[in-house]
């Protein structure tokens, strides 16, 4: 009993984090939409393009610190060391004040090396964030070793609601100062001006929701503060580390998630640096154009595709500290469990929803954005090009954190980067030889998260010697979603006959098509009710099920 309350608490936990990550990334969708009618598609494309870049500067600098500190101090904490977990977090702060503040100085006055010159004010705009973002992982960090997600969730949705907000509004006010309308202007340089104002303010968001969230932290550390002393001042372990080994153990175990991490996502930006800088030159092609399709992939197709992989993103921040302590124990069963329990229910979220965004492709795409009849082709069949690329990406995200769980630090990197030469290598072949155009990042983008899926969970195999179930965790998943899939689009057709509103049609279809997969799920017995019973709620959906005479 103990076991599966354990068990269950995994998944809720993960599962707390993952609702968290789904919604905020789907508020982050949805003010996609009034941003997108306010700075266009080449504001969209210069916004994007810059955030690439960011993103990468912010990997290698802070975006890993949560996922390593919590696996540090996780370690610490199975053995109830908790004044070295202590100085380990004093340590952590101390280390991104120094790399985060390099990083953000040196993305500041470096910034005319990674974009075009009208996107260069944007990345500016992206430099101090990197310093407070660093403050801010390190916290979240602190709280996920404990295994308490609700802190890093809730400042997760602040963070996002805050950007939602500060983006438009600041993007609207910064076009309206200069050009007194949101008319788009007639000749090409005001446009750029335009599109590079909207833009800027939309940098000026993502700022302001790293702001929010950690002063947010701050208060939760500064409540919790007499709770972490009194624990210090009850340890009676005599071996205390000096702070120059913590600072070397943080170094050694950071480097290496930093690494990974930035490998693993320089996919995209290598993908933006192919298409918007080296395509045109080898085509003679309009850059202002090929920034606004740009935009159309990343900042819509990109997008829509990523918000499921937030469900394993969560579970992978849930698996760090938790595989950590079983290796810490040297219970190896322990975290096979464990894996075998967070692959099955990622792979349950996940493969549904990637056939949902393939088979609504339309008007999902039509519901978040306004487009012409051109964008929304092509936004419709990029998004359906990367559908596949959900799961791939679902099972490599989890896998990755897995192996850092598991000590097998380097093994991620090395895999990352097999794949990134590949895909980077099809998609040249691909933009050169082809017409293919921006299919062919989605497809390279596709190959990219196989293959290194593929390679991830052969790692993992390889590591503690684990085999994963296969009918329960993808065949099952993936027949129920099949007739979801079949019965979503059957709904979403007739309803449109009837309606004429893409819109009004396409929420009952996701409605139903999710009913059909829960009910298909549990009669094809893909889920038990101890397994139903740790998704958040978990207890009304077993409630729920019993009540239709699903389960006994």
């Amino acid at each position: 009993m103990g076991s599966e309350n354990k068990k269950n608490n995994f998944i809720m936990q993960a599962g707390i984090l993952a609702a968290a990550g789904i919604i905020s990334r789907i508020i982050g969708l949805l003010y996609r939409s009034p941003l997108h009618r306010v700075i266009g598609d080449l504001g969209l494309g210069y916004y994007q393009s810059a955030y690439n870049y960011y993103t990468i500067i912010l990997l290698i600098s802070s975006y890993s610190i949560p996922a390593a500190i919590s696996k540090v101090i996780a370690q610490k904490l199975a053995v109830k060391e908790y004044r070295n977990a202590h100085r380990l977090f004093r340590c952590a702060l101390a280390y991104v004040l120094v790399v985060g503040g390099v990083a953000s100085l040196f993305l500041f006055f470096g910034a005319g090396l990674f974009v075009s010159e009208e996107a260069v004010p944007v990345l500016r705009v992206f430099a101090p964030t990197i310093f407070v973002y660093g403050i801010l992982g390190v916290l979240r960090g602190y709280f996920q070793a404990h295994k308490s997600m609700a802190q890093t969730s809730v400042s997760q949705i602040l963070e996002q609601i805050a950007n939602a907000v500060v983006s438009v509004g600041a993007a609207y006010l910064l076009i309206q100062s200069a050009f007194g309308s949101l008319e788009v202007p007639a000749d090409e340089a005001a446009q750029v001006e335009r599109a590079t104002r909207g833009a800027i303010g939309s940098a000026m968001g993502t700022g302001a929701g790293v702001l929010i969230a950690l002063l947010f932290m701050l208060g939760i550390y500064g409540l919790n503060r007499g709770i972490i002393q009194r624990r210090i001042r009850r340890d009676r372990h005599q071996e205390i580390d000096s702070y120059g080994t913590l600072l070397k153990m943080i170094t050694m175990v950071v480097t290496p998630f930093i690494l990974s991490t930035a490998v693993y996502n320089l996919c995209s930006t290598v993908n933006n640096s192919i298409y918007t800088k080296l395509f045109p030159e080898w085509k003679n092609l309009d850059t202002v154009a090929i920034y606004a399709r740009w935009g159309v992939f990343s900042g819509q197709a990109l997008t829509i595709s990523n918000i499921p992989i937030a469900f394993a993103s969560a579970m992978a921040a849930a698996m760090i500290p938790t595989v950590a302590q079983h290796v810490a124990a040297r219970d190896i069963e322990g975290a096979k469990e464990k894996i075998g329990v967070a692959i099955k229910t990622t792979m349950i979220i996940s493969i549904p929803c990637a056939v949902g965004l393939f088979v609504l492709a339309r008007p999902v795409t039509g519901l978040l954005f306004s487009n012409t009849a051109e964008a929304e082709d092509l936004a419709t069949k990029l998004l359906m090009t990367l559908a596949l690329s959900v799961i791939f990406y679902a099972l490599s995200t989890l896998n990755n954190q897995i192996l850092q769980g598991l000590g097998k630090l380097n093994v991620p990197i090395i895999n990352a980067g097999i794949a990134l030469v590949v895909q980077t290598v099809a998609a040249v072949l691909l933009l050169l030889f082809t017409d293919l155009d921006l299919y062919a990042i989605a497809i390279a983008n596709t190959l990219y998260s196989g293959l290194i899926c593929v390679l991830n969970q052969a790692a993992v195999r390889r590591a503690v010697g684990y085999r994963q179930e296969i009918t329960k965790t993808f065949v099952i998943p993936f027949l129920a979603s099949a007739f979801m899939g079949a019965i979503a689009w059957a709904v979403y057709e007739g309803l449109l006959l009837l309606t004429a509103s893409p819109t009004i049609s396409v929420i009952p279809a996701i409605i139903v098509g999710a009913m059909v997969y829960f009910v298909l799920l549990i009669l094809f017995r893909g889920v038990s009710e101890t397994e139903l019973k740790g998704f958040p709620k978990g207890h009304l959906l077993v409630k729920a099920a019993k009540k239709c005479r699903l389960m006994r």
